[in-house]
């Protein structure tokens, strides 16, 4: 469960990391009523990024600029999720922004810190600082300092910003969490720091043990759960779509494609079923659909790269979705046969696929129907899932066990030259 800004503010707030003065937005007649001074910035709050591309951050100067501006924010969608909440917040002059996070990697079994000295939505300029410390025994202020030193801060600002990650990893453990993230954290010019903008996963399994989390789960608003995210951590000039179902997944995924030197372009996160307990409801097959149609049909990417880490059953059911929908793009009895893959991998279906007398290929112009798919690199751990492999045998999808090797398959393909047609 993602929680929103405002919500993952209230709780920086209780454990001593500096937010600023803000106010819940319920309706624009509550800017008439503001307690903050002017300017402010109004934003969006819904449990996607690319908020500020898309409009959903406004600067504004007067109450009247800002009902005017929170009524078109609440008529926005973003990722296709309306914001029922607005966050109205006083602004902030920075002088630099970092990015801070604390995640638990599924890989290593180990919370991890990571940091980098440039933040905002410059992804790229974000990524290609970033550093890394691997949390391997009882925490402690010696890895927060590891990390300030790692990303070149000095003088005062170690000390300021290891002690923001300290309370970030407090938040972690206190409350079972998944992801803790700050980005940007900023730095005014008397090197003060404040935490522009936050994010905070918590682990479904452990809201039971959680009351006030669980409060917070039961009072988003029904348009957001079970939801199809993008990590906002990927290259606008990107060709390798990357499919996970957990954010800490993801994040992971997106880390070794970065570090490999590959250019990912958009990640999709299937929001609150990281166990995907598929008897339980049907959302996730339905979630799966809405994301295979939403990153296949996304321009310029050439690879897609599916990490689904889930039950046994689950697993299954994954596999078999995937196999459908790629079924249904070339047609259960028309993929084409291994012999003709090497020339022409995907997109043609055998009705517009004939064979003449010297044995030449030629494709009737009138029933071509050429889908422009990209490569699938496959990695579902759990399950038996070799009927699916079966159904796609004649389809160049290729099965990896290891992430490694799927990120350095993903990677290759996304290279060659050769593109499905």
């Amino acid at each position: 469960m993602d929680l929103l800004e405002y919500q993952a503010k209230e709780l920086f707030r209780q454990i001593g990391i500096p937010v600023l003065p803000s106010q819940r937005i319920d309706h624009p007649t509550d800017l008439k009523r503001l307690e903050i001074p002017y300017p402010v910035v109004l934003k969006s709050q819904v449990p996607t990024g690319g908020r500020g591309r898309a409009g959903g951050i406004r600067f504004v100067e007067n109450t009247i600029d800002a009902i005017a501006a929170a009524r078109s924010i609440f008529n926005l969608p973003i990722l296709g999720c309306y914001p029922q909440v607005l966050l109205a917040e006083s602004r902030y002059d920075a002088e630099q922004e970092l990015y801070l996070a604390v995640i638990l990697d599924y890989a290593l079994g180990r919370p991890v810190l990571l940091g980098s000295r440039q933040g905002g939505i410059d992804v790229v300029g974000v990524m290609a600082h970033m550093q890394k410390v691997v949390v391997e025994q009882e925490f402690s202020s010696f890895y927060a300092r590891r990390l300030a030193l790692k990303m070149g801060l000095q003088g005062q600002l170690i000390e300021s910003v290891s002690g923001i990650i300290q309370k970030m990893y407090q938040l972690f453990l206190q409350k079972d969490l998944d992801l803790v993230e700050i980005n940007p954290l900023a730095i005014n010019s008397r090197s003060e720091v404040m935490a522009l903008d936050g994010k905070i996963s918590a682990n479904d399994s452990a809201l039971g043990r959680h009351a006030e989390l669980a409060t917070l789960a039961s009072s988003m608003p029904e348009s957001y759960p079970n939801r199809v995210s993008d990590l906002n951590w990927t290259d606008t000039e990107g060709n390798i779509g990357i499919l996970c179902n957990d954010t800490c997944l993801a994040a992971a995924t997106l880390d070794l494609v970065y570090q490999e030197q590959g250019k990912p372009a958009s990640c999709l996160i299937l929001d609150g079923y990281a166990s995907w307990d598929v008897q339980a409801t049907s959302s996730p097959v339905q979630q799966l659909q809405s994301a295979l149609k939403q990153i296949t049909e996304a321009k310029g990417i050439k690879v897609i790269l599916v990490n689904i880490l889930s039950s046994g059953s689950a697993s299954e059911q994954v596999a078999q979705v995937i196999a459908n929908y790629l079924v249904s793009k070339w047609g259960e009895g028309s993929v084409l046969k291994a012999a003709d893959q090497a020339e022409r991998p995907m997109g043609l279906t055998s009705r517009s696929h004939r064979v003449h007398h010297n044995g030449t290929h030629t494709l009737s112009k009138q029933s071509v129907s050429l889908t422009q798919l990209p490569h699938f690199v496959i990695r579902i751990v759990g399950g038996k899932i070799d009927s699916a492999k079966e159904r796609l045998a004649t389809i160049p999808v290729h099965w990896m066990d290891n992430l490694d090797e799927a990120v350095a398959q993903a990677i290759s393909l996304a290279n060659s030259k050769v593109r499905p047609s």
